[in-house]
């Protein structure tokens, strides 16, 4: 059984930058991992995905540029890093271990975190 905690939630203004991040505990750390997001109102969304050896997926063009996910396998933790943050980048993110199939479907995530919050002002 994975259990994850998140941090690095925040309030920022248009453009800053923020890093979250989420480290995990109980099975060995060798399957990839996902930030997903979901903002007010609307589905959790594929954020960014990265292998045990550093290979990296992202979702939607919006983020590919401004995003980066990248991990640490001796600390057991994934980084997200949000640069140039827009107000749209508002939501509740979520990390979570993935157990096979398409890095882009919820399904295929066994454990998820509590969520951290980033909001962003214009």
């Amino acid at each position: 059984q994975v259990q994850l905690v998140e941090s690095g939630r925040g309030l920022v203004q248009a453009g800053d930058s923020l890093r979250l991040s989420c480290t995990a505990s109980g099975r060995t750390f060798t399957y990839a991992m996902g930030w997903f997001r979901q903002p007010p109102g609307k589905e959790r969304e594929f954020v960014a995905a990265i292998t045990w050896s550093d290979i990296t997926t992202y979702g939607a063009d919006s983020v590919k540029d401004r995003f980066t996910i990248s991990r640490d396998n001796v600390k057991k933790t994934v980084f997200l890093q949000l640069n140039k943050l827009k107000p749209e980048d508002t939501a509740l993110y979520y990390c979570a271990a993935h157990n096979g199939g398409s890095f882009y479907l919820k399904g295929s995530y066994d454990a998820w975190g509590q969520g951290t919050q980033v909001t962003v002002s214009s």
